[in-house]
């Protein structure tokens, strides 16, 4: 599995955006001098991963506060994505790019690739160079803590060493 310091892969994905869910050709220069929150869900139409995509995307105003844009990424098609968002009114407020990775390359080039052909449900936070600074992978069965992905965000983004429990505003080492 690709890891920290590693640089992220360069990719090409169809991406679901919008509300009506238009596809339109993402990659990995599309957010130049930008950080990047890039989160992975094993299937569309599922349990726990709608819990996880609303809550990044009723967050979002956070990361954009950031300088950090939120992909999310699933092998599914970007017609999958674009029929669950017109059918699931949750689905449907989602704002930031939905990516189809229905080749399962960013995937595999990740290491993050399952047994069953879908992606662990994993959350990259990429520099602006590109780097991988930090790399969460959870079971499937566990939803991810969004509030947890910004605080390590606003960590790093602080460059200073930030003991446990650490918060943006409180004194760094």
């Amino acid at each position: 599995m690709k890891g920290l310091g590693e640089r992220f892969p360069d990719f090409i994905l169809d991406a679901v955006t919008g509300s009506k869910g238009e596809v339109k050709k993402i990659n990995s220069k599309s957010y130049p001098d930008h950080w990047l929150v890039v989160f992975f869900w094993p299937f569309d139409f599922t349990f726990v991963c709608p819990t996880e995509i609303s809550e990044f995307s009723d967050k979002e105003g956070e990361f954009t506060k950031r300088n950090t844009k939120v992909l999310g990424v699933s092998a599914d098609s970007a017609w999958s994505h674009s029929t669950w968002k017109n059918i699931d009114p949750n689905m449907g407020k989602i704002t930031f790019p939905m990516l189809s990775d229905f080749n399962k390359t960013l995937s595999s080039d990740l290491g993050i690739l399952n047994v069953d052909g879908a992606p662990e449900r994993a959350t990259y936070i990429v520099d602006r160079d590109m780097i991988i600074r930090n790399v969460v992978v959870y079971d499937r069965n566990v939803g991810r803590n969004v509030d947890e992905t910004i605080r390590v965000l606003d960590a790093l983004q602080n460059g200073n060493l930030c003991p446990v429990n650490w918060k943006k505003g409180d004194s760094t080492l």
